[in-house]
């Protein structure tokens, strides 16, 4: 367990350092990225592109050559394959409040350094969200054939 929470420390950091060293962290940065009538800022492609070159290499490698993770017994995977209206509607609210903000929930983090009144009142909102949407919304979707 303890190896498990040191991994994902790690993993949290370099996730951290990445999104800093990019510039994504600065919300206006990322909203000047979908600001494509206005000063439009292309430079999330890249970091975007470099992320989803590192994954599916990662990926390939990993699932390719390893029976399990390092620092546990299976690889935890979402049972989930379908494209339907609850992915969908995350997916579209989270791009939304994305555009919006100017911030993503996994960069938000390392942006408190950057500016940390805007981005501490963001992470209060992404918990409230959280605990609402745990609260009354995943309940009626729990499998009720158990």
């Amino acid at each position: 367990m303890i190896r498990q929470i040191f991994a994902g420390i790690i993993a949290g950091v370099l996730f951290g350092l990445g999104i800093a060293l990019s510039g994504m962290i600065n919300p206006a940065k990322v909203i000047s990225f979908f600001d494509i009538a206005g000063d439009w800022d292309p430079s999330l492609i890249f970091v975007m592109g470099g992320a989803l070159a590192t994954a599916f290499v990662g990926y390939r490698v990993i699932f390719g050559n390893w029976s399990h993770p390092v620092f546990d017994t299976e690889f935890h995977l979402p049972d989930a394959k379908a494209i339907d209206t609850r992915l969908i509607s995350g997916a579209a609210i989270f791009g939304v409040g994305w555009g919006i903000a100017g911030f993503c929930p996994g960069g938000s983090p390392p942006a408190v350094l950057l500016n940390p009144a805007p981005t501490l009142l963001f992470i209060g909102s992404l918990l409230a969200g959280n605990v609402i949407a745990r609260l009354f919304i995943a309940p009626r979707f729990q499998d009720t054939k158990a």
